[in-house]
């Protein structure tokens, strides 16, 4: 969703747009000036063939969710973004956006109004966290005279045709397994995909050798922190389906995870879990951030409301009814 937004935004403005991916992509289907090339990121020769020619990349691909071996990770998240650094610098590739995730600085504490603070590292189990906060690490190191590297921390993003946050939350609600971490109380702030797309847009035309942003971390969101609760309840209302979640306490909901992820892989092989410890600590605790640091930097800023997002998630749903069905 976020590759797709940013091929799409970038070929409007006239730029001419390589995507490297394992497959092709139908929501590349529309958008003109996209040379699709397919691979793996971690074979270093397609990525250096990927990047012949670019004057910047921007490095979105990895391995998400929780549900795999650590080599696995480590190998697409880390090994995969050292060949895209490697290409960049073979190429002479000027500007480097490299998308990474606020997670990689959460160490289970509330995070109120924080900064890009730096990656936490030693959490067993959660292979995604870990694994992008080893990355970004290796990414701004790469930021040289020559090349520019920025990475950017998309929190929470969402929006219409989104099967991560918003796809889960509605289909839970649909079966009845909806449920909130401290009754959805933390306070937390989430970005609309249009306001992600812009950022990393943004992140490409400041980034260079030398500029201020290269070789630092920005956490960009909505910047309107609100209850998880509520966020929930109003893409529930967007996609039409009943909010009725049951509430586990945050001391219950760790518990609940810690058990899950030692139990889940033996008995749900290859399947999300619906619960895991460092999720538990996502859901109920609060995390929101201070937007100034984008904002002079990159010169960006939000474009789009919560409020609009969800308007405009209910108009996707609308015109989709059956993936709500």
């Amino acid at each position: 969703m976020i590759g797709a937004g940013v091929a799409r935004c970038l070929a409007e403005r006239g730029d001419s747009i390589v995507s490297f991916q394992r497959g092709a992509s139908d929501t590349l289907a529309d958008v003109r000036d996209v040379e699709q090339q397919f691979g793996d990121l971690r074979d270093a020769d397609a990525v250096l063939a990927a990047a012949s020619g670019c004057d910047g990349i921007v490095h979105v691909a990895a391995k998400v969710g929780v549900v795999g071996p650590w080599e696995e990770y480590r190998s697409i998240n880390v090994d995969g973004t050292a060949n895209v650094l490697a290409a960049a610098a073979r190429h002479e590739v000027g500007r480097v956006v490299y998308v990474s995730s606020p997670s990689v600085a959460h160490g289970g504490e509330p995070i109120v109004g924080g900064g890009a603070d730096v990656p936490v590292l030693g959490r067993r189990g959660a292979w995604y966290p870990e694994s992008k906060a080893m990355a970004e690490m290796l990414a701004l190191g790469a930021a040289t005279d020559d090349c520019g590297v920025v990475a950017v921390r998309p929190h929470l993003v969402w929006g219409p045709g989104d099967t991560q946050l918003v796809g889960r939350i509605v289909e839970r609600a649909r079966s009845g397994r909806l449920a909130l971490v401290g009754g959805g109380r933390a306070l937390v702030d989430t970005t609309y995909i249009d306001n992600a797309v812009d950022a990393l847009v943004a992140a490409l035309d400041a980034v260079s050798p030398g500029a201020v942003c290269s070789g630092r971390a920005y956490v960009v969101s909505n910047g309107e922190p609100r209850m998880i609760r509520e966020l929930v309840e109003g893409i529930c209302g967007a996609a039409g389906v009943e909010f009725a979640p049951r509430e586990v306490s945050l001391r219950v909901g760790k518990a609940v995870g810690s058990l899950v992820e030692r139990v889940w892989p033996v008995v749900r092989r290859g399947e999300e879990p619906p619960l895991t410890q460092f999720v538990a600590e996502q859901l109920g605790t609060a995390h929101w951030f201070d937007p100034r640091p984008a904002r002079d930097e990159l010169g960006w800023r939000p474009a789009v409301t919560i409020d609009d997002g969800l308007r405009r998630l209910a108009a996707w749903y609308a015109e989709y009814p059956a993936v709500s069905a």
